[in-house]
């Protein structure tokens, strides 16, 4: 059964992250240690003893549909009740509209608890909370009335609207339209797919941000409107009215993730009498700049993916490590008992779960330091603000695509310690690999990610960007190096090789970039991030040990840096050398 290290977390907030110094310096408000402390342990609490209980529920039973109405698995309904009441979707939400305003960085702590405990039930609030966000900075004021509180609560959830059959990852093939209305509204009409959660039994109504085209539209992205597009009207004195024009005419039958119904939505495809066709929707934002508001609610839901790849890594490390603790064979020689020995006293068991220990930890460091950054963002001006965006940009696509790697990663692993028992249901091993593998894939895959980050977030301030983040890694490395820590030099000198390898790989992609040279950069920029995220988790493990000093956190940050870090140099080559290589023998796949 999985337990929420709060501890853990709160140390990787504080000490890795960042966020003691900004508390001590009232950067965020009235927040105190006291209330962080509170809060993380509150959250603890309801993942590990209310959320966990029924993730088995919904893995087996999962959501059905029948009537176009979507039931989610038994207890589910009144999971979510008791989740809104505690106050935990309003955690981040604006205080204007009920919101507690903390910051980015509490949410993303809790989020992972959720995502650890159960990934199908966290799915929906994450979106709700992505909606928020995109309302508050681009709704006109009388949608914010008429909807925010009420999202910002829970007791309405909303939904993000992208994909179309034909239509993925290159929203320029999206088709679905929006046609003005005598009242100023509009009326949506096509097809969604992968909506997740866009039917359900958990509230009364289901706010849907979809994205559609209106018949004068430019093409291409330039042309696509963002509608806020209710299940059911809202009257004027808040109470719902009839039924909008749109409904789930089906769910997907999944590898994982059950429990969350992954529908496909109709708009405008019915009639009601006395009313033009076509769903009822409204404007959010400007006419044909629907992308830049959807991307709002985007980066928020990045982030929050990540934590779902952090979250499966947890649990499926506590299960291998307590299975490794009580499975017996053979005979090991840091074993002095009878019989057989735990497995856990094998050397090879012991490097898959140091393995994911120290994977887990590293993810859990870049996306926190990215929601950090996040609130530095919010609440710094001038130069300063610049900065802190421009990290948060740059730490984005590497929260979202490394820790969803390592989450189906440190899962796959997590069944390999259990041996065949991990090929068995029974166990729950399998269930968190399956789940873990949509994560990679949705909210722009992670090749999409890796794209954005060398061909968007390097170029950041000419450059200079990335180049300083570099260099204050470099800094943790000789801090280190210069603590006298016993056993730790071959460490250092493998941490700052990584960093080495990074330095020149950035130098060597914006050259490239810079030379017109797009498929080349493109060709590295998979292998880059990945290279990234290695060289800055090492060094963050190193931050951590600095910070705590302990004989484990040392120990931790040497089997990363001598076992693992050593994979940049590889990287390296793949970026430098193997570009040309790659897109030369791509050819022979195309088909003629």
């Amino acid at each position: 059964m999985y337990r929420a290290p709060v501890e853990e977390i709160a140390f990787t907030l504080n000490e890795v992250a960042g966020l003691r110094a900004a508390l001590q310096d009232g950067r965020l408000g009235d927040l105190t240690p006291d209330l962080v402390e509170a809060i993380l342990s509150e959250a603890g609490r309801f993942a590990s003893e209310e959320i966990a209980p029924l993730y088995g529920q919904g893995d087996q039973t999962g959501a059905t549909l029948r009537d176009a109405a979507v039931t989610t698995p038994p207890g589910w309904k009144e999971l979510y009740r008791r989740w809104r009441e505690g106050g935990w979707n309003a955690l981040t939400g604006p205080e204007e509209y009920g919101g507690q305003g903390l910051p980015a960085i509490l949410s993303v702590a809790a989020l992972e608890m959720w995502n650890s405990a159960a990934m199908a039930f966290a799915l929906g609030p994450t979106l709700t909370m992505g909606a928020v966000e995109a309302l508050d900075k681009h709704a006109s004021d009388e949608l914010k009335r008429t909807y925010l509180a009420r999202l910002v609560s829970g007791e309405w959830m909303g939904t993000m609207n992208l994909t179309e059959p034909q239509a993925g990852s290159d929203l320029n093939a999206l088709r679905t339209r929006a046609e003005r209305a005598r009242d100023g509204t509009y009326r949506i009409f096509g097809q969604k797919i992968f909506i997740t959660y866009g039917e359900h039994d958990f509230t009364d109504n289901i706010v849907h941000m979809v994205l559609a085209r209106l018949p004068d539209a430019p093409a291409g992205t330039r042309g696509i409107s963002l509608f806020l597009v209710p299940k059911f009207l809202v009257n004027a004195d808040g109470s719902l009215g009839r039924r909008n024009d749109l409904f789930c005419a089906s769910i997907e039958h999944k590898l994982g993730i059950h429990g969350s119904p992954t529908c496909t939505m109709i708009y405008g495809d019915g009639f009601v009498e006395g009313e033009e066709k076509g769903a009822v929707g409204w404007l959010v934002g400007e006419e044909n700049r629907g992308l830049a508001c959807m991307f709002t609610m985007m980066n928020n839901a990045r982030l929050a993916i990540g934590l779902e790849g952090i979250g499966i890594a947890e649990t499926a490390f506590q299960k291998a490590l307590a299975f490794a603790n009580e499975r017996r064979q053979g005979k090991a020689s840091g074993w002095a008992g009878e019989g057989m020995a735990p497995i856990i006293h094998h050397p090879d068991v012991q490097r898959m779960l140091l393995t994911m220990q120290a994977l887990t930890r590293v993810a859990r460091s870049i996306a926190y330091s990215c929601a950090h950054a996040l609130d530095m963002a919010r609440v710094s001006d001038g130069d300063e603000k610049l900065y802190w965006q421009e990290r948060a940009n740059l730490l984005t696509p590497v929260a979202k695509a490394f820790s969803t790697d390592i989450g189906s990663e440190v899962a796959s692993l997590g069944i390999q310690v259990h041996g065949g028992m991990g090929y068995i249901e029974e166990t729950g091993a399998a269930a968190l690999y399956r789940d873990a593998r949509i994560a990679s894939i949705y909210e722009g895959t992670n090749g999409i990610q890796a794209i954005d980050l060398v061909t968007r977030k390097l170029p950041q301030s000419d450059g200079a960007h990335v180049h300083g983040y570099i260099a204050e890694l470099a800094e943790t490395v000789a801090e280190l190096g210069d603590g006298g820590f016993e056993g730790m030099d071959q460490a250092v000198a493998f941490l700052q090789d990584s960093i080495d390898d990074l330095a020149a790989t950035t130098e060597y992609l914006q050259e490239v970039l810079a030379a017109g040279m797009t498929d080349i950069a493109l060709a590295g920029a998979t292998p880059y991030l990945r290279l990234f995220a290695l060289t800055a988790g090492g060094v963050y493990l190193a931050r951590a040990a600095l910070a705590d000093q302990t004989p484990d956190r040392l120990a931790l940050c040497r089997f990363f840096a001598e076992n693992m870090a050593a994979e940049t140099e590889a990287l390296r080559s793949a970026i430098t050398i193997g570009a040309e290589g790659l897109l030369l023998a791509g050819k022979s796949l195309v088909a003629t």
